[in-house]
């Protein structure tokens, strides 16, 4: 069988599993099961295909993934997140499009302290889209900077995504964290840009009201109490692997007894908000570990078959430039999103991009942040993007989704443009991770 009967054949069937309504993780093991038994010796490739799988999942590397998850369930369940938007609601002033400004800059800083972007997303328009509702303010303006800020936790560290990504791709994790941060600021800083000349051009979108003034030593004691200590918990998380002082596992691990403790002197912390914590952990978790464990299972599959092989002869062949083929992959990614999960998504290309990138000898990291940037499209875009339900769920009951998808498609052209200003400018992504200090 050719290279190209086998590859075919597996993508359609992965494909047509998916179509049929069968969970992501279940469509992969079965591919694999069929895979592993036809191409691998029957129950000898069977029994690999579990070794295979237990592995996958059992490596160090992944322990990031849940920690940086528990951290935002934590800022949700307690209300830490909450505090924050308060603490920078005293330091905003009378500006266009105010409480859509400040979804972006909490939404930025919410970041840095949750690895979710649901959990960020969640927190953002719980509390803020009432009060922009009460205030006048357009669809426009109350649903997408509150979604599009919501998604940077897939970009800003500590990113769960980026762990899985660097994991799976086999891409320094610590240095792929690192990378998150440029591009992430710089999306929030287009996206502040966006909404202060949207409003200046149509001040009707974000009515100015007027704000009842806050003493100086009140501004300064909520952001004393509530904002530096957080501040230190990003320290602990970004900060050391900057400096090269601990790994992203032991970052991770640094960071979430960070939080536990920072939620229990807020007097924040009892058993129920702890138990929701967790299993609002292990929902997230289990379901990224299923979906890794069928998607290397897969790749090993496609290695074995000679398929990968083949695609990248064939590729090569084609002698286009490498900067075409990077752009069609990421347009081939921006397509699924739209129809996927990212962590569906991910798991799908990453086996068969990958060998292409390293033949290609480009370099891991900006491919890596760029696919991040991509996925924090598909959370974004219709009809499938998760973070539009989240809103959807704790919108006012005359939202419709239709408003969403409106409100939203500002901040996804953004992204795209982000996209494209680090694919033109690589730095923007390779700069930080370059001043790195490495462990001796």
């Amino acid at each position: 069988m050719e290279w190209w009967h086998t590859l075919i054949m597996l993508i359609l069937g992965l494909l047509l599993l998916f179509a049929l309504g069968l969970p992501v993780a279940f469509s992969f093991i079965v591919i694999n099961l069929v895979g592993a038994y036809t191409l691998w010796g029957g129950m000898v490739g069977l029994e690999q295909l579990i070794f295979s799988m237990f592995d996958s999942v059992s490596t160090f590397t992944l322990l990031p993934v849940p920690l940086f998850v528990l951290m935002g369930e934590i800022m949700l369940h307690s209300g830490i997140g909450f505090n924050i938007l308060d603490a920078l609601d005293k330091w905003m002033g009378r500006v266009p499009g105010r409480l859509s400004l400040l979804g972006v800059v909490g939404g930025t800083m919410l970041s840095t302290l949750s690895g979710s972007s649901i959990a960020t997303a969640a927190i953002l328009c719980t509390l803020l889209l009432p009060e922009m509702e009460r205030r006048g303010y357009k669809k426009s303006m109350t649903v997408g900077p509150l979604i599009g800020s919501g998604g940077l936790a897939m970009i800003i560290p500590p990113s769960a995504m980026a762990v899985i990504v660097g994991s799976i791709a086999e891409i320094s994790i610590g240095q792929l964290l690192i990378a998150g941060v440029v591009p992430g600021l710089l999306i929030a800083l287009i996206y502040f840009s966006y909404i202060v000349l949207r409003c200046w051009i149509n001040p009707s979108i974000a009515p100015v009201y007027i704000v009842t003034g806050t003493p100086l030593s009140e501004k300064i004691y909520f952001t004393l109490k509530y904002v530096l200590p957080l501040g230190f918990i990003i320290f602990l998380v970004i900060g050391l692997i900057l400096l090269g002082v601990v790994t992203p596992t032991e970052a991770a691990a640094i960071g979430c007894l960070g939080t536990v403790i920072l939620a229990a002197v807020y007097k924040r912390l009892n058993w129920e908000i702890f138990r929701k914590s967790i299993f609002g952990t292990l929902h997230v978790a289990v379901m990224m570990f299923m979906i890794i464990t069928g998607s290397i299972a897969f790749s090993q599959i496609l290695a074995f078959s000679g398929a990968t092989r083949g695609l990248i002869e064939f590729t090569m062949g084609l002698n286009l430039p490498p900067m075409a083929l990077v752009v069609s992959m990421q347009g081939i990614m921006l397509i699924l999103g739209c129809f996927m999960d990212p962590v569906s998504v991910l798991m799908i290309t990453i086996p068969i991009y990958m060998p292409l990138v390293n033949a290609l000898e480009l370099n891991l990291v900006w491919i890596g942040i760029i696919m991040l940037i991509n996925m924090e499209v598909a959370t974004e875009t219709p009809p499938f993007g998760l973070l539009l339900f989240v809103t959807k769920g704790v919108a006012p009951p005359d939202t419709t989704m239709g408003d969403i998808y409106r409100s939203v498609l500002p901040f996804v052209i953004i992204d795209i443009l982000a996209i494209v200003l680090v694919l033109i400018f690589p730095q923007l992504a390779l700069w930080l991770p370059g001043l790195m200090f490495k462990p001796g």
